[in-house]
């Protein structure tokens, strides 16, 4: 049996931060009303499109796997609710600038829970012996979305990117469980509105809104991802107790630290990047699982949980084994461009359309 090995992994933060104190400036806040409830202190705002944000991001995990000709994959799979175009979809852009020609390039919408959906579609491609290289992005550019006067969801959301290079391998590692689903009955407790076809295009409309309902999303996520973690586990003959790290998704310190409690992990065993980050949807996961790596807490051999949690409402988890390998081969040298405009200038032209 062929397993998707992960071979390089790799990040693009956007060079700008949005900090606590900077979202005073322009609505109704401060730092201490949102660290106590969503434990963000800042979060990254781009200057460049999401697109540019995977193509970095893949780059880098290309550099990482030691693969210097892109043309050798087989698969660009792009996990995003911010896509730079629908059509033609995103990820077709990332190929052509990755120069992986002739590869397949597919967009993959479940918000949230996108990137984990992205992984199981590529690993399954590969266990069954369709393909033997793929990149899998998630990135997102959430703040794209943001309505600034909402200061429920204008504080939570940022930008990035991070990426994984899968490869067949007779190594047992990568992605050995995983579980997907969606809690399609209440969707509406979490969408945009004021975007898609079904609104009317010849009909002035205000900015997006990221609209939720928070204290049932909050136990919702929890429960979904809880549950999928038990059934992965059971999927792969594991206890909770052989995991070495959760690396969850990065939506709210509170829903993070509820997930540790049920499944009985120490703090030394959690990834978090909230605080730096915010909520980047899609890319959280792939993000955290690089910092896990740069930072030590993911170790040769680790066995690692996953889970999120997303519009739609879309929930997965997933269990990863490590390879031996945690330093990249050529190490990451691609970043976006430098921005001379500061985070509160990029944003204005939003916020007075907001007003």
């Amino acid at each position: 049996m062929k397993y998707a090995k992960i071979t390089g992994w790799g990040k693009c933060i956007p060079p700008v931060t949005l900090t606590n104190d900077d979202l005073s400036q322009i609505m109704e806040t401060n730092d201490e009303w949102i660290t106590s409830r969503t434990g963000i202190k800042e979060r990254r705002i781009s200057h460049q499109s999401t697109a540019d944000l995977a193509t970095i991001a893949a780059r880098n995990a290309l550099d990482c796997a030691g693969i210097t000709d892109a043309s050798d994959i087989d698969l660009v799979l792009l996990a995003t609710c911010t896509p730079t175009t629908l059509v033609a979809n995103t990820a077709s852009q990332v190929q052509k600038n990755i120069g992986a020609k002739g590869a397949a390039a597919c967009d993959v919408n479940a918000a949230c829970s996108g990137f984990l959906y992205a992984l199981q579609n590529a690993t399954a491609q590969i266990q069954a012996g369709m393909i033997k290289k793929a990149v899998v992005i998630g990135a997102e550019r959430m703040t794209w979305y943001v309505n600034w006067q909402r200061r429920d969801s204008a504080v939570l959301f940022g930008d990035g990117a991070g990426a994984v290079v899968l490869e067949a391998s007779d190594d047992k590692s990568g992605l050995l469980g995983t579980k997907t689903g969606c809690d399609s009955e209440d969707r509406e407790i979490l969408h945009i509105r004021n975007f898609g076809t079904d609104i009317d295009k010849y009909q002035v409309i205000g900015p997006s809104d990221i609209l939720f309902e928070g204290r049932e999303i909050f136990k919702r996520a929890v429960k979904g991802m809880t549950t999928a973690v038990d059934d992965v586990l059971q999927q792969v003959g594991s206890d909770i107790s052989d995991i070495d790290v959760l690396i969850p998704h990065q939506a709210n310190l509170r829903i993070i630290q509820a997930i540790q409690t049920k499944v009985k992990l120490p703090d030394e065993s959690v990834m978090v990047n909230i605080d730096k980050y915010g909520n980047t949807s899609a890319a959280t996961i792939p993000i955290a699982l690089c910092e896990a790596v740069e930072c030590g807490l993911i170790k040769p051999n680790s066995s690692i949980i996953s889970a999120a949690f997303g519009a739609g409402l879309t929930w997965a988890a997933s269990y990863i084994q490590w390879g031996e390998r945690t330093t990249p081969i050529i190490a990451a040298t691609h970043a976006l461009s430098k921005c001379d405009k500061s985070s509160l200038e990029l944003i204005q032209y939003a916020v007075e359309h907001c007003q």
